[in-house]
């Protein structure tokens, strides 16, 4: 037991940064950057669309839902494929790894925030839209100021939840080689290969601190943020 503590302490600055004093950052580090990092891309692009579909109640949400259905049948380890392919392709040049993984992600989040935000704009009580037009509010401006914030402040519980799943599927990114955290635990148990039980129930145990504490946090931010 001692020793298999041992192997941690004796790379627990790989295994929380990586080499990032060398610009290459890894380990848990990494993670966080390609979790929020897909985050930042994910929650605008995704209420963005919910918009265009709570806006246009035809063809266009027709769309947009075929497109998120197709996403989220998909799994997300396709995803991160195709693109680790196809993005070469188009831009003509190699892209890091982690930028790939975190468009991957960002894109399959999307059809997830979109789907959340959709939800909870149809959940709000019609007649708010009627009043915010008939005081002169466009379709946009409605949106906007009346119906998004409240919408979102209900589904963030869904949001969160939806986070801390895209920190978990950053894991995926060890298929391309990317030194997030289960890269690079994998790489450590190679390198000693002995006690890969320690390493990786340590992995574990860094992925549940990290999605317990983001839960935690966003729970104290609702208790102490005032009410409107």
């Amino acid at each position: 037991m001692l020793a298999g503590l041992t192997v941690i302490t004796d790379n627990l600055d790989y295994l929380l940064w990586g080499r990032a004093a060398a610009g290459q950052p890894g380990g848990v580090l990494l993670t966080l950057l390609m979790a929020f990092g897909a985050a930042a891309l994910a929650l605008p692009a995704g209420i963005g669309l919910a918009g265009l579909a709570w806006r246009f109640p035809g063809a266009i949400r027709k769309a947009l839902f075929l497109w998120a259905e197709i996403i989220r049948g998909i799994p997300l380890i396709f995803v991160i494929f195709w693109l680790w392919y196809l993005l070469p392709l188009i831009t003509g040049g190699d892209l890091p790894g982690a930028l790939t993984v975190t468009l991957a992600l960002a894109w399959f989040t999307a059809a997830a925030v979109m789907h959340s935000v959709l939800a909870g704009l149809r959940a709000l009580p019609g007649g708010q839209t009627e009043a915010a037009q008939a005081q002169g509010f466009s379709a946009l401006q409605t949106l906007g100021w009346v119906l998004l914030p409240q919408t979102l402040r209900n589904i963030l519980p869904s949001l969160v939840g939806i986070f801390i799943s895209l920190l978990k599927d950053t894991s995926l990114a060890f298929i391309v080689n990317v030194p997030e955290l289960t890269t690079v635990a994998g790489q450590v148990n190679n390198r000693v290969q002995i006690y890969p039980g320690a390493i990786f129930v340590f992995t574990g145990v860094v992925y549940y601190l990290l999605c317990c504490g983001i839960e935690q946090l966003v729970k104290r931010w609702q208790f102490n943020r005032p009410a409107l």
